[in-house]
């Protein structure tokens, strides 16, 4: 009978196990999809403030922070790359595109940290 028991409880793990990972990994993945396309948003930025186009940085950037915003992580560089990429498209939005692109960089030196 005790034999019964634990093989139905270690059925019932195993089914859970198969059920649960699977969901938990496709959301880390998720995450780290939508941190992977903030960084490349934050390169594109820094690319294209280098040119002087504020205008395409700042297209760049938002692209960046919804990116981020996805992310949804708890990661201190994760936070700090929003915090610069915010002031990228601040600046880039002034036409001030040399200020806007140290902060692309700084945003891509964070996202570039987030694991």
């Amino acid at each position: 009978m005790k034999m019964r028991i634990h093989r139905g409880v270690l059925a019932v793990a195993a089914v859970a196990a198969l059920v649960v990972f699977p969901l938990f990994s496709g959301l880390a993945l998720a995450a780290d999809k939508h941190a992977a396309e903030a960084l490349e948003h934050a390169k594109e930025a820094v690319t294209h403030g280098k040119a002087g186009h504020a205008d395409v940085l700042v297209h760049h950037a938002e692209e960046a922070l919804k990116h981020a915003g996805a992310a949804d992580m708890k990661n201190p560089h994760l936070a700090e790359g929003v915090k610069h990429l915010k002031e990228a498209v601040e600046h880039g939005k002034a036409g001030h595109a040399d200020v806007a692109t140290k902060h692309a960089e700084e945003a891509v030196t964070h996202l570039s940290e987030v694991k």
